[in-house]
């Protein structure tokens, strides 16, 4: 690593410490507690995870987020680090997290093979008609906001949409949108990897 890219690595973890703790400040004693002692540690103080395996929850759409967090609560959607995470927390914890978290700013990363991303671009955009795929921006829309209970994937990790996308192929994630079921089951290895690798540098 050179002294240029050393020098901007630390202003971006600064300027990311600063971020969190003015976020911080503004939220209620109860929920800043949450986020230190249940979500941080996975998702990060802003919802910027840097584990690839968990999600960013930075940006993503409140209603979605409440969702979710209600299915991993009532076990409709599997995983034991969430389901005790989700253990004692009300109705309001859930959604005063869930309104935390949408209004932080997610920050993509750089996409580095722009062939690969291309590829990725077109199989979004447009699928796979004649295999009858859907083409994602159907649901997700142009920009990978998604809506009120679809998730936004535009900027999310990579390697966390390959593993849920592949989850919903085998039917192992078995909530939210069935229609996924049946897009993913015919999507090969590759475009799932191409999608994935897209989105993730998508701003």
């Amino acid at each position: 690593m050179n002294l240029a890219s050393g020098w901007t690595l630390a202003i971006l973890a600064i300027a990311a410490a600063c971020s969190a703790s003015a976020a911080a400040a503004t939220q209620p004693k109860r929920i800043t507690e949450l986020i230190s002692t249940r979500c941080s540690t996975c998702h990060g103080p802003t919802g910027q995870s840097s584990n690839a395996e968990f999600p960013k929850l930075a940006g993503q759409n409140a209603d979605y987020l409440v969702r979710q967090m209600f299915n991993f609560k009532t076990r409709a959607r599997s995983s034991k680090d969430m389901e005790k995470e989700m253990d004692g927390l009300s109705g309001n914890d859930i959604e005063e997290l869930a309104l935390y978290f949408s209004r932080q700013k997610l920050v993509p990363v750089a996409r580095q093979d722009t062939a690969l991303s291309e590829t990725g671009r077109n199989f979004y955009m447009r699928g796979s008609p004649e295999r009858g795929i859907s083409a994602c921006a159907v649901c997700h829309g142009d920009k990978g906001l998604g809506g009120k209970l679809l998730p936004r994937v535009a900027g999310q990790h990579a390697r966390y949409i390959a593993i849920q996308m592949r989850r919903f192929a085998e039917q192992s994630r078995a909530t939210d949108q069935m229609l996924m079921h049946s897009v993913t089951s015919k999507m090969t290895e590759d475009e799932i990897w191409f999608v994935s690798y897209f989105l993730s540098g998508y701003d």
